[in-house]
Order: structure tokens, then C-alpha cells, then sequence
């Protein structure tokens, strides 16, 4: 006996802190020795039960407690699970209470283990909960929506299913289905919010779907749930049905909201654009040797995110030994700039690998290119001979490289040459300076040093002098110290660098 008070004493004390509804039941026996009854043994104090009851039912039998679940299905589940000792559970237990002042139906998942000689008693209350949700969901027409990324699985809420029109029966409608169901016009916005999600953000976005005979404008908070690495698990998302409200904006709201919307479609582009760029020209993280020369590159996309451009940079060793260098600027930005720099940057790679290395030629083909895709663009073509240091190059329509010497630092004097795609007949002028051991030379498109804003001073200056500062002690250090000093992104435009140190001598032959 004084075993059994103390196990009682034991999970009284434990159940009376849990914050859930649960409850220790020990079976009362008859003459013949058959469960007649449940007692409370103990029961946990902040679960309380319909009737507001928590630790005051201990000792007391559920006959008297819960009459109405006497001899009904919950009651044989209790029996069953005291005769075999295997846990149960009723899901959607329904209890109805006909007493003043309780609430007449409410709806439970009971679980049932066997435990200590009696049964532990889990309840948990749905019916509240559900009526709590299903009342949101309808005074604000809305509804949540899961769909696991592992599995494939997906969960509706019913307001979701009442926005759709569809039975829950049938359960939620595909992804695919979802797709289709988009009027064509908004598919741009469906793709925009799967890239902010991947990009880590939470997409927000109105779209109107075509469901039964209707046109439905659905707004829909979304994000991903990731595990530890970052990798998708889940989508979770909250629609809501906005056809009412949209169907009475004023002119200034539906125009406020076509502007979001072509924000977040210029965002999806820029993203593809910017995938785009990087596929074509990787950047190296580094310096890297070439010909007489150490080469560093940069590249730094625009600080505004919808501005990707068509900047691109070409650098090589060819056949004979020589060093080849470019930097260019497509007109344009986002999808159509990105498109026309890998046409110009893989068709002078193409020449480049049948022996057209002349800098004035290549400039020709190149303009007839642009002219033929209709497009507009700059570039510096240059080649490098590290025998004599000889630089041999032309220019279309962009800056002239700097040079650095010494602590010193100058434009190259500038060739004639107008920009591609400007004339069909264009031809362009070569220069072919000499350079020293040590010197710094500089290609570079306009991101580095315009600025579009007229309160915003160009940078040419600042580029100049970190550019002399490097030259004046040109070590192994020289060009990741210019770099660190100009890796500043552009608020408006790409920024393409190709930076360069002179290592050799020239022959004596």
C-alpha cells in the first residue's frame, strides 16, 4: 500500500505540471473482478477539462465525472486497452453535454496507453481550435496551404478549399493544376515569387487564377522552410481571396500594384540575367599569369537590383605566345544585354581560335555582329607581345585604358573609332604603345567611374590615384591592392575590371 501511495504521490506530481490535457486512470473492479468503473488518479492543472475542472477530479470515478461516455465507443476503448495493454487512440471523439453553462458538442483526439496498471489519457481539444481558424478564415476569405518540397505532398486548410471551390474530398489540386490556372498575363508573377523565395525572401504577390466560371484575384504570402544547409523542405503559404476589393480600387491602387508587379518581374529577370553573365564569363578569384603579364579581373553587378547589363572582358594567351585582352559594354540591361554580350564574347573567342587576333579586324567583325543583331556597344581590344612589350590596340566608342607608371597615371592616348553597331562600315584606328616592367594598365567599363546622378561625382580621380599608389611599389600585392580599393559597386550600372601588371623585360635581341 505504501508502494502504491507513493507511485500515485509520483505521477500526481508529474501530471500536475504538464500543460496539456492528460489525466491517470486506475480501474475499479467489481465482485468478479471485471473493470466496472475508472478513477481518477491524477489528472494535469493546467488541462482543464469542458467543465473548467483540472486537479479537483482526482479521486473521482468517470462514471460520475463524464456520464455520457458510459458504455459508448471512448468507454470499450478504455476497457480494450486495460485488457490487452495496447495503446489506442479515437480520433475525432465527439462529446455531447446537455448541462447549462458547458458547451453541448466538442470534439477531441483521445490517445490511450497503458501504464502503471491503469491508463494514461491524452485529450486533445480540436473543436475550438477548428472553430477559431474556420471563423478567420471566413471573415477574412483566406486559407493556408503547405506543400512539402521532400514528399511532394500537399495540405489545404478549408478556407482554401472554399476559395477554390473544390470539395476537400478531392484534396488539394496539383502544382501543375495550380500553373494552369494562372491567367497568362500574371505567370511572370508566379515565376518572380519563386525566385524571391529562392533567393530567401518572402514573396508577396496578387494573381488571378481562373477557377469554375470566374476570374479569382488571390494574394498570396509564401516562404520556404530550409533545414540546416539551406536546402528547401517546405513551402508554406497563406491565400487570400482579394477579387472584391481589386474589382473597387481606384486607378492610383491598381497602378501602385502594376508597378510592384513589374518590379518583381524585372527582380526575376535580373537574377536569370545575372546567372546568365556568370556561365558565360566566370570571374577568377584571383590573379592569373599570362604572357608577360599578372591579370586580375572584377565584376560587380549594380547595387539596383533590376539594372543587370551587358558588360563583358575576354583575356587569353594565343598560339604565338602573345597576351589578349578585352573589356566590353552592351547597351541595354537585364535578358536582351546579357544575350547579345555572350554573342559578341563567343564570337571573338571563335576568331581569336582561327588566328583573326588583328585588334582593328576583330572591331570590324565585331561591329558588323552588332549591326546584324541590332544592337549598340563599346569595347578595348588589345594584344601584348612580351618580347618587345608592345601593346597593340584599337577601340569602339569606349574609354581609353589607364596606365600607371611610376606613380603616375594617364589615359592611353586614344585611337579613332566609333561604337559598334553605330555604322556598317565603321573601321578602326590602332595604337601600339610601349610598356614598362612594373606598369599598371587598367581596362575597365563605365560602371567604374560615371555616375548617372548629378550630385554624384564621377570616380575617375579616386580610380587614378589608387592606380599611381600601386604603381609607385608594383610587387605581387599591386593588383589585389587596386582592387580592394575600387570594389565599390555602381549604384546604376555593372562594373566589368580587367587589371594588369607588366613582369617581364624585353628581349636584347
Amino acid at each position: 500500500m505504501v508502494a502504491d501511495d507513493a507511485v500515485t504521490s509520483a505521477v500526481r506530481e508529474v501530471l500536475s505540471v504538464i500543460p496539456a490535457g492528460c489525466s491517470w486512470l486506475r480501474p475499479v473492479t467489481g465482485a468478479d473482478g471485471t473493470v466496472v468503473d475508472f478513477e481518477v488518479a491524477a489528472a494535469s492543472g493546467s488541462g482543464h477539462d469542458i467543465y473548467r475542472r483540472g486537479t479537483g477530479r482526482v479521486d473521482a470515478r468517470l462514471s460520475v465525472l463524464y456520464p455520457g461516455i458510459v458504455g459508448g465507443p471512448l468507454w470499450h476503448l478504455y476497457l480494450e486497452v486495460q485488457r490487452t495493454g495496447i495503446p489506442a487512440e479515437m480520433p475525432g471523439f465527439r462529446y455531447e453535454e446537455k448541462q447549462a453553462g458547458v458547451v453541448p458538442r466538442s470534439e477531441f483526439d483521445v490517445t490511450v496507453h497503458p501504464v502503471l496498471g491503469g491508463l494514461l489519457v491524452w485529450w486533445q481539444r480540436l473543436d475550438e481550435d477548428r472553430r477559431r481558424t474556420d471563423r478567420t478564415e471566413q471573415l477574412g476569405n483566406l486559407g493556408w496551404a503547405e506543400y512539402d518540397l521532400v514528399t511532394g505532398e500537399s495540405r489545404w486548410s478549408p478556407g482554401v478549399y472554399r476559395i477554390f471551390e473544390r470539395e476537400p474530398e478531392l484534396g488539394p489540386i496539383s502544382r501543375a493544376e495550380q500553373a494552369a490556372a494562372i491567367v497568362a498575363e500574371d505567370i511572370g508573377l508566379g515565376e518572380a515569387a519563386w525566385q524571391q523565395m529562392e533567393a530567401g525572401g518572402v514573396s508577396e504577390v496578387t494573381v488571378r487564377f481562373r477557377i469554375g466560371t470566374s476570374t479569382k484575384h488571390l494574394r498570396v504570402l509564401s516562404d520556404v522552410v530550409r533545414d540546416a544547409t539551406g536546402t528547401p523542405l517546405k513551402v508554406h503559404a497563406v491565400v487570400q481571396d482579394v477579387t472584391a476589393r481589386e474589382l473597387s480600387r481606384t486607378a492610383i491602387e491598381r497602378l501602385s500594384d502594376q508597378l510592384r508587379s513589374r518590379e518583381l518581374t524585372a527582380l526575376a529577370e535580373h537574377r536569370l540575367a545575372a546567372r546568365l553573365q556568370h556561365m558565360i564569363q566566370p570571374v577568377p578569384s584571383a590573379p592569373f599569369p599570362l604572357p608577360g603579364l599578372q591579370v586580375m579581373v572584377g565584376y560587380l553587378p549594380a547595387e539596383h537590383a533590376i539594372r543587370v547589363g551587358g558588360d563583358w572582358y575576354h583575356a587569353q594567351e594565343l598560339d604565338d605566345g602573345r597576351a589578349f585582352l578585352a573589356v566590353g559594354d552592351v547597351a541595354g540591361h537585364g535578358i536582351a544585354a546579357a544575350n547579345s554580350m555572350a554573342h559578341l564574347r563567343f564570337a571573338l573567342i571563335a576568331w581569336l581560335a582561327i588566328g583573326i587576333d588583328d585588334p582593328a579586324t576583330l572591331l570590324r567583325h565585331l561591329n558588323s555582329l552588332c549591326t546584324r543583331l541590332r544592337v549598340t556597344g563599346t569595347a578595348v581590344v588589345a594584344v601584348f607581345d612580351p618580347a618587345t612589350r608592345a601593346l597593340t590596340w584599337a577601340r569602339a566608342g569606349h574609354a581609353a585604358p589607364l596606365l600607371a607608371r611610376s606613380g603616375v597615371t594617364m589615359p592611353l592616348e586614344q585611337p579613332a573609332g566609333l561604337l559598334l553597331g553605330a555604322d556598317d562600315d565603321s573601321r578602326y584606328q590602332v595604337l601600339t604603345p610601349c610598356l614598362a616592367p612594373g606598369d599598371l594598365l587598367l581596362l575597365y567599363t563605365d560602371g567604374l567611374v560615371e555616375r548617372r546622378r548629378p550630385e554624384t561625382p564621377t570616380r575617375l580621380a579616386e580610380v587614378m590615384s589608387a592606380l599611381a599608389e600601386a604603381s609607385a611599389d608594383p610587387g605581387e600585392q599591386a593588383l589585389p591592392a587596386v582592387a580592394a580599393r575600387l570594389n565599390r559597386p555602381s549604384p546604376d550600372d555593372d562594373t566589368c575590371t580587367v587589371a594588369v601588371r607588366v613582369v617581364t623585360a624585353a628581349s636584347s635581341g
